[in-house]
């Protein structure tokens, strides 16, 4: 049970989700109940109709009673995210059958979605405690993950909560020489100068994704360093035009500023990937991060936040850096975050080692067809 599934696919969740399902046809059958428009591979629940223009949060609980009924027949039902969490325990209900829940991130630990879903934000906590209560196993997207979920909901019996990584397909996730086609080049496109170095950050604009925070930090920038900015799909109107009167001001005062606000297909946000000096996560919460994932089996160096679970997966000074995050001190960390873009600059081959080292451990440790035995150990566990 997914909100997201391809064709509509915008985050780490329904990344996790595409991939595991492809992995885990292999092993055992696999519905998609996912939510939008029809499509091939899975079964579209659609909201009510009558909700089209109430709270957001009422027509995603309308299409999970129908996840739940089309539910009927599974011997495990795993949901996603707070989205289908409903669903899930209404079908465990129903059906009498076990259910596990990936958390993908903690609605608690979001409170600037207050901004985006108003009085729908409490029914989203509700949503997610209720079924996170119940869930016969949660399945965590790293340690750090883990820890939030037994903190935010102590009464779980730890042994019900489990920690699969996320992963990444280093055959679509890989280095490219964007110099070998310039005339075909993304980066020829936008204008990108070859011969300076350049940052990169992908990623919605989103206050959880700390993208006031890195444009605050390029004006700190050495000169010559660009910034590629792929960053679309705000939360709300209020923050798009927030980050836009940032980039706009960021702009005026130095040169070498792209932002991209068009999603783009894999093989062009992998060649910026590529041609990065270094990706950029100023992620203020981040159960995880797939795109640092992304970002390293590009072998491209990565800088970020030390939040969540991105520290198991950014060795610092080995695959890149990480910079301390104080909610107290934002000026503070945003003054770190430049240095020490600065500093890896300057340094290109400590650089490309770590862009070395992140592609190897990305193919060594954070594999799909592991995660997918590792979630079918759990469906097998939850419904001995």
């Amino acid at each position: 049970m997914t909100r997201e599934y391809p064709p509509e696919v915008y985050g780490g969740a329904g990344v996790h989700v595409t991939e595991l399902v492809e992995r885990l046809r292999l092993l055992c059958d696999v519905d998609v109940l996912c939510m939008g428009a029809p499509r091939a591979g899975a079964a579209a629940q659609q909201p009510d109709p009558v909700l089209a223009d109430a709270n957001p949060t009422l027509a995603t609980l309308s299409a999970d009673l129908r996840m739940a009924r089309a539910a009927a027949g599974a011997m495990v039902v795993h949901s996603h995210t707070w989205y289908t969490g409903m669903a899930g325990h209404l079908a465990a209900l129903l059906h009498d059958i076990p259910h596990v829940l990936t958390a993908h991130s903690l609605e608690p630990r979001r409170p600037w979605k207050a901004e985006q879903l108003g009085g729908g934000y409490r029914v989203s906590l509700w949503v997610e405690r209720t079924a996170v209560q119940a869930a016969d196993a949660v399945i965590a997207v790293s340690s750090g993950m883990r820890d939030d979920v037994l903190t935010v909901y102590p009464q779980l019996d730890p042994n019900r909560v489990h920690v699969i990584r996320n992963g990444v397909d280093t055959e679509v996730w890989h280095p490219v020489d964007a110099d070998a086609d310039p005339e075909d080049s993304v980066l020829t496109e936008l204008g990108v100068d070859r011969s300076r170095p350049m940052v990169a950050f992908v990623g919605r604009i989103t206050r959880q994704k700390g993208v006031a925070h890195l444009i605050a930090a390029a004006h700190r920038f050495d000169p010559e360093v660009q910034l590629v900015l792929c960053a679309g799909a705000p939360d709300t109107p209020e923050i798009g035009a927030e980050v836009s009167a940032a980039v706009s001001e960021l702009a005026a005062r130095r040169p070498g500023v792209f932002w991209v606000r068009d999603f783009l297909p894999v093989h062009e946000i992998r060649e910026i990937l590529s041609a990065a000096t270094a990706f950029i996560c100023p992620s203020v919460y981040e159960p995880l991060g797939i795109v640092n994932l992304e970002a390293m089996a590009c072998a491209t160096a990565v800088i970020a936040s030390d939040v969540g679970g991105i520290p198991e997966v950014v060795d610092d000074g080995v695959t890149g850096t990480l910079v301390h995050y104080d909610p107290a001190d934002p000026r503070g960390y945003e003054a770190q975050l430049a240095e020490q873009v600065n500093a890896l600059v300057r340094e290109p081959g400590r650089a490309a080692g770590y862009g070395a080292a992140g592609r190897v451990r990305c193919i060594t440790e954070f594999s799909w067809s592991r995660v997918a035995e590792q979630t079918l150990e759990i469906y097998r566990k939850v419904s001995g």
